[in-house]
């Protein structure tokens, strides 16, 4: 627990909605069967993408990549979240806050990226689909992706690293569900004035400049379709990349509203306020990844062919 100014911390305590005991069991379930909806729906999309040789491409490589990261995103905090409903204060060493905070921002940085670099295929595909597999080839789209992971890996050694640096004083109540980092610095009772500089560059690397490579991607992409003489044209072009875009907006759409929300309110904050950031917290780190797989499966003929093709060559083998 947090003693005075030079002891050291220990734990962190995080509240989440203690102060609304019967919210909790209804997020207790909720965040529960969301969970293992994203454990089944992306394992089934990863499966789906190895298994059948159709979907050995580019598009499905990215996408293979981020059901696989969704499921280490989920499972670097859910597990706490759960936790943090079943008990009043709930205690998290400083080691183990420290390391979940380390794989969510990772994860998160590494999901920004990978956004950008599918946006990227997108157009090479639907802009140069002559020359796509001479500019797509293996070694390059795992180079993308290789490089997703490390940057954000990297990203998130910087960010924890400064953290993990700071002093923290008496308080050492956390006012979230999980060891959010952006609520660990609240904490710190030194000057942070590095660790903002240091975010606020992550911000600009990680959210906004992929943010404008997926943006010019698609404005390069509709001018291309629109040149498509047939409509039937126009609608293939388009649904190549709509499952994409979706993703896409649900993902930024939360993330910008999450973090754009004034922080400092939160320490005087209503219960109503308490109540509507904590489902934006949920959205962001436990729907959004549940709904991907779902996104990308009902959008594109392809997935489902595949899963309809892998259960019926189960069912065969079953009956044999």
């Amino acid at each position: 627990m947090g003693r005075t100014n030079d002891s050291i911390v220990t734990e962190f305590v995080l509240v989440g909605l203690s102060s609304h005991p019967k919210l909790q069991t209804v997020f207790f379930v909720i965040v529960l069967w969301m969970y293992l909806m994203t454990l089944l729906g992306n394992g089934v999309l990863i499966s789906v993408i190895i298994y059948d040789s159709h979907l050995h491409t580019p598009m499905y490589f990215f996408l293979c990549n981020l059901s696989f990261l969704d499921i280490c995103y989920t499972s670097s905090s859910v597990p706490l979240i759960l936790n943090t409903f079943l008990t009043v204060r709930n205690s998290v060493p400083f080691s183990g806050c420290m390391v979940q905070m380390f794989l969510s921002f990772a994860m998160g940085a590494t999901e920004c990226v990978l956004l950008g670099m599918m946006a990227l295929d997108r157009y090479v595909a639907i802009c140069y689909p002559l020359r796509y597999p001479v500019i797509m080839s293996k070694g390059v789209y795992m180079l993308m992706a290789a490089g997703s992971w490390v940057s954000g890996l990297v990203n998130s050694v910087v960010q924890t690293s400064l953290a993990i640096q700071l002093p923290f004083c008496a308080n050492n109540v956390i006012n979230h569900f999980f060891c959010e980092i952006l609520a660990i610095l609240k904490l710190a009772c030194a000057d942070i004035s590095v660790n903002v500089i240091s975010m606020t560059v992550s911000n600009l690397m990680f959210l906004v400049i992929p943010l404008l490579v997926i943006s010019i991607s698609y404005t390069f992409i509709v001018a291309t379709i629109l040149r498509i003489p047939s409509t039937e044209g126009k609608r293939k072009a388009f649904s190549t990349c709509s499952a994409h875009l979706t993703v896409v907006t649900i993902f930024y759409g939360t993330v910008f509203f999450m973090y754009s929300k004034p922080k400092s309110s939160r320490s005087v904050g209503t219960d109503n306020q308490d109540i509507i950031e904590a489902l934006i917290s949920l959205f962001y780190g436990v729907v959004t990844p549940t709904l991907n797989p779902l996104i990308y499966s009902l959008r594109n003929k392809d997935v489902k062919a595949a899963v309809k093709n892998l259960l019926g060559r189960k069912n065969f083998s079953d009956g044999t």
